[in-house]
């Protein structure tokens, strides 16, 4: 698998790139300045690069030149708008292999980077670097415990990945259950890793996200002209996750319809795409996650029994951050070092007040809300350690940013009209001051049934 480097400084254009290349078969990785590029290239292996001709801090020209000073062929690709194409044809002349403007042409950039990737006997000191590129991305890189999350130490961080251990490589479907912000996507594309289905596909559905009247769309796919808006023909997730695992997140948010469709689906393995009169033959391995009680949605009618016993022959539940105390500095660290290699510091920890404010608060909004507080301490911090000035999130438990800690059903259903009223019933202003996502507070308006 080859490896790319995205130089971008257009943080979603890059994403983008990045996600579309991932599924073209290459390992890529995206930055968003030169130095960041040539920090990433000194440590990492790296095939080809994509880089933007015009750069924070320089541009691509200035990587080329550092490229030839430390005598690194790898081959460069420069992507520019028209207005700088004068430019891009210095860069050819520097050494870059080729330009390609944007917006770009997915076919022609392709067809570039084949031609670029092909081998060359000039580049003795790259594929020294790179001889053990194939064996190092050999395997399906979904998940990478070691670097891209951490499991923690506690009591409760053992029992629950012992019990994905023993479930992985079985075929029962898995229901995850916990709050928002516990890391149940990170568990169910561990249980993808671990089965004997890891070099298949694993295709994750936001189900709190998909227009009920898309739903069926985004399952089973359509075929051309099926209904208003359908230009093209479209595959469906579980056609795409055919041989490998399909994660349903916040499933219990599927309208009754779907349900049953869904339900037809696992029993008969066999879906069939709206406007089509062709079944399709599957073959999936169901996991699904709540942050709601679906018990309580079948007896009031609004989640199907039947299906709910299909989808949950083997439960995990995500314990909450403040329940896993010895975990909490681990993961705290832990996100001080991503936060240090996104946003170039070199932090060492957190001083001891700091510290205690970390153990003593409550976490309402999971490891999610401690990334997100960790990451803005880190951008605030002048010195070494971060202290309780880039903390302050945390010195009172009702603050904007940090949350109100929810406690029973009813208190939190008083908190959440209480935030609604602070903000002038402003949804995301509202979610930002309980410490939840936008996502986790629609869901928590429908369960209370509380009307805008």
């Amino acid at each position: 698998m080859k490896s790319i480097l995205i130089v971008e400084d257009d943080i979603t254009y890059g994403m983008m790139l990045k996600t579309w290349l991932g599924k073209k078969g290459f390992q890529v990785s995206s930055v968003s300045s030169i130095s960041r590029a040539q920090k990433h290239i000194e440590a990492e292996t790296v095939d080809l690069i994509l880089s933007d001709l015009r750069l924070p801090d320089r541009d691509g020209i200035d990587l080329l030149k550092w490229l030839g000073e430390h005598s690194l062929h790898i081959p460069l690709i420069i992507m520019t708008s028209y207005a700088d194409i004068q430019s891009a044809v210095q860069a050819i002349k520097l050494g870059a292999c080729d330009y390609i403007a944007k917006p770009v042409n997915p076919d022609e950039l392709l067809k570039k980077m084949d031609e670029a990737l092909k081998p060359s006997s000039a580049a003795p000191q790259q594929a020294a670097h790179s001889s053990g590129t194939d064996k190092a991305f050999a395997a399906d890189s979904t998940v990478d415990a070691s670097s891209d999350y951490l499991e923690g130490e506690s009591d409760a961080a053992k029992q629950l990945y012992n019990y994905v251990n023993l479930v992985s490589p079985t075929n029962m479907s898995v229901l995850i259950n916990g709050a928002s912000g516990t890391g149940k996507e990170y568990v169910a594309q561990r249980i993808h890793k671990l089965s004997r289905r890891a070099k298949q596909p694993f295709i994750a559905i936001d189900c709190g996200a998909i227009p009920k009247e898309l739903a069926a769309s985004e399952f089973f796919g359509h075929v051309k002209g099926s209904f208003t808006g359908a230009l093209t023909d479209k595959t469906g997730a579980f056609a795409a996750a055919n041989g490998g695992t399909i994660f349903l997140d916040e499933i219990g948010n599927l309208s009754y319809e779907v349900q049953i469709q869904l339900l037809r689906a696992l029993q008969e393995r066999k879906i069939r795409p709206i406007g089509s009169n062709k079944e399709i033959q599957v073959d999936v391995r169901l996991v699904s996650a709540t942050n709601e009680n679906l018990e309580q949605a079948i007896e009031k009618g609004t989640f199907r029994e039947d299906l709910y016993h299909r989808i949950n022959e083997f439960t995990l539940r995500m314990p909450q951050l403040k329940d896993r105390r010895e975990d909490i500095l681990l993961f705290a660290n832990f996100f001080l070092d991503q936060a240090n290699r996104e946003l170039d510091k070199h932090l060492i920890g957190f001083d001891e007040k700091a510290s205690k404010a970390l153990l003593e608060y409550q976490w309402p909004g999971n490891l999610r809300q401690m990334k997100n507080i960790v990451r803005r301490a880190t951008l605030l911090a002048q010195d070494k350690f971060i202290t309780l000035n880039e903390l302050s999130e945390l010195q009172n438990q009702v603050t904007p940013s940090a949350g109100m800690p929810l406690r029973n059903e009813e208190a939190e259903k008083q908190q959440i009209i209480e935030a609604l009223k602070q903000t002038g019933y402003n949804k995301s202003r509202a979610a930002q001051l309980l410490g939840i996502d936008r996502k986790t507070l629609y869901n928590k308006l429908k369960l209370y049934g509380i009307e805008l």
